[in-house]
């Protein structure tokens, strides 16, 4: 479905390109910047509707509505069906979470400011689980905590 939306959208978009290009400007000589017009009305002269501007407002109004359409299709996750890199990472990581429950944090032991402690992490690379590895990890001071004199 929002393969045809795209597909009309940009059928509405390179119509309204077209038709916009094809109209005469109104006013467009050196007198109209000036306020030479032939009328006294605010926006200039203005004549019967011509078909190319009929044309301009509907094709403006469904370049609108497409525009519309696919936006909320879009955040509806009414979509072609295959997930984006971001729905992968989110889905795959959520129940991986969840099975193993929250963290335990580790006991902090008083380690000074600019050095490095161990830490040990499970790595996963496309929802498969690699070895638990230890890698050092910088201690980072605390800005709640007082420094130490």
């Amino acid at each position: 479905m929002v393969i045809l939306f795209t597909i009309i959208h940009v059928i509405v978009c390179v119509f309204l390109v077209i038709v916009v290009l094809l109209q005469s400007g109104k006013a467009a000589d050196l007198a109209g910047a000036f306020g030479g017009m032939g009328s006294q009305t605010v926006f200039g002269p203005r004549g019967s509707a011509t078909v190319l501007s009929k044309a301009t407002t509907i094709a403006a109004a469904l370049f609108m509505l497409t525009s519309l359409t696919l936006s909320i299709m879009a955040t509806r996750g009414g979509g072609t069906g295959s997930p984006t890199l971001f729905d992968k990472a989110g889905k795959k990581a959520a129940p991986a979470a969840a099975q193993k429950g929250p963290a335990q944090p580790t006991p902090v032991q008083s380690t000074p400011n600019g050095q490095t402690i161990p830490i040990q992490v499970t790595p996963s690379v496309g929802g498969k689980q690699l070895p638990t590895q230890t890698i050092p990890a910088p201690v980072i001071p605390d800005p709640n905590q007082k420094q130490k004199k």
